[in-house]
């Protein structure tokens, strides 16, 4: 694996692209080498389910909002804009004003895998979300950054 031949910094570098939580980055990048991109993916998804809250926000501060057009010609935002195809102009409204209470509730972005999921599905996700205790929220959170983070691994060594 390419992978295994990058300095540390460029592991990680790589890495962030996929999540950008620091820790898990160099948590990732130190269990090199690995010998498929199967093991990476698996110890990458150990790691994330590791994070501990703050490194979490730190991860979601790069995730732009759903319903928002991701702007960038890095790799994030090409990411992110495939995966919010199914959000059409129509939807944008609804998803701001759905963005803004959630986000005021539970102070961070609203993070769901959106690859493959239209808007209205993500809409009724997000409104059920709106009645989690903010433990549960979390935990839904946490699980998603795993889907997200497998999904663009997945891409990045493909």
């Amino acid at each position: 694996m390419r992978f295994n031949a990058l300095s540390r910094a460029e592991a990680e570098a790589e890495l962030r692209t996929c999540c950008a939580s620091r820790r898990w980055a160099a948590t990732v990048a130190a269990g090199r080498p690995y010998d498929s991109v199967e093991e990476l993916c698996a110890a990458a998804g150990t790691a994330v389910r590791d994070l501990e809250w703050p490194d979490v926000e730190e991860a979601l501060a790069a995730h732009p909002r759903i319903g928002d057009r991701p702007r960038g010609a890095g790799r994030e935002s090409a990411w992110s804009r495939g995966e919010q195809s199914g959000v059409g102009d129509a939807d944008r409204a609804a998803f701001a004003e759905g963005n803004v209470a959630y986000e005021e509730r539970f102070g961070h972005v609203f993070l769901i895998c959106a690859s493959g999921r239209g808007a209205a599905e993500m809409l009724a996700e997000l409104r059920e979300r709106m009645g989690n205790e903010p433990a549960a929220e979390r935990s839904v959170v946490h699980g998603e950054l795993v889907k997200i983070t497998d999904l663009r691994l997945r891409k990045l060594f493909a």
